[in-house]
Protein backbone atom coordinates (compact mmCIF):
# COMPACT_ATOMS: atom_id res chain seq x y z
CA UNK A 1 0.00 0.00 0.00
CA UNK A 2 1.36 3.51 -0.95
CA UNK A 3 2.25 5.17 2.47
CA UNK A 4 0.59 8.53 0.61
CA UNK A 5 -2.48 7.25 0.15
CA UNK A 6 -2.90 5.16 3.86
CA UNK A 7 -5.42 6.90 6.14
CA UNK A 8 -4.87 6.92 9.83
CA UNK A 9 -6.89 5.61 11.84
CA UNK A 10 -7.93 8.46 14.52
CA UNK A 11 -9.56 6.35 18.16
CA UNK A 12 -11.22 9.16 20.11
CA UNK A 13 -12.41 9.42 23.52
CA UNK A 14 -16.05 10.12 24.69
CA UNK A 15 -15.17 13.41 25.94
CA UNK A 16 -14.10 14.77 21.83
CA UNK A 17 -17.32 12.46 20.44
CA UNK A 18 -19.77 14.84 22.72
CA UNK A 19 -17.53 17.81 21.46
CA UNK A 20 -18.37 17.06 17.53
CA UNK A 21 -21.82 15.72 18.33
CA UNK A 22 -23.19 18.18 21.00
CA UNK A 23 -25.04 15.22 22.53
CA UNK A 24 -24.27 14.33 25.87
CA UNK A 25 -23.76 10.53 26.84
CA UNK A 26 -26.53 9.22 27.89
CA UNK A 27 -28.18 10.30 24.65
CA UNK A 28 -25.26 8.95 22.61
CA UNK A 29 -25.33 5.70 24.34
CA UNK A 30 -29.10 5.50 24.08
CA UNK A 31 -28.50 6.52 20.44
CA UNK A 32 -25.90 3.22 20.05
CA UNK A 33 -28.37 1.26 21.78
CA UNK A 34 -30.98 1.95 18.96
CA UNK A 35 -28.06 1.24 16.17
CA UNK A 36 -28.75 4.80 15.36
CA UNK A 37 -24.85 5.86 16.22
CA UNK A 38 -21.17 4.33 15.71
CA UNK A 39 -20.74 1.47 18.10
CA UNK A 40 -17.27 2.14 20.66
CA UNK A 41 -14.53 -0.04 20.36
CA UNK A 42 -13.09 -1.71 23.28
CA UNK A 43 -9.93 -0.70 24.71
CA UNK A 44 -9.68 -2.48 28.43
CA UNK A 45 -11.85 -3.84 31.00
CA UNK A 46 -13.38 -0.36 31.56
CA UNK A 47 -11.89 1.94 28.44
CA UNK A 48 -13.71 2.33 25.25
CA UNK A 49 -13.17 4.77 22.55
CA UNK A 50 -14.87 5.75 19.19
CA UNK A 51 -13.33 5.87 15.42
CA UNK A 52 -13.13 9.33 14.67
CA UNK A 53 -13.84 8.52 10.69
CA UNK A 54 -17.04 7.00 11.69
CA UNK A 55 -17.96 9.58 13.70
CA UNK A 56 -17.58 11.90 11.49
CA UNK A 57 -19.21 10.43 8.76
CA UNK A 58 -22.47 10.21 11.16
CA UNK A 59 -22.50 13.81 11.69
CA UNK A 60 -22.16 14.08 7.89
CA UNK A 61 -24.63 12.02 7.13
CA UNK A 62 -26.83 14.02 10.19
CA UNK A 63 -26.51 17.26 8.43
CA UNK A 64 -27.44 15.74 4.75
CA UNK A 65 -30.20 14.32 6.65
CA UNK A 66 -31.76 16.95 7.91
CA UNK A 67 -31.18 19.46 4.82
CA UNK A 68 -33.07 16.63 2.72
CA UNK A 69 -36.45 16.76 4.93
CA UNK A 70 -36.86 20.51 4.03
Amino acid sequence: MNTSTKQTTRLIRLPEVMHKTGYKKAWIYRLISENRFPKPIKLGSRAVAFIEAEIDQWVSDTINSSRMAR
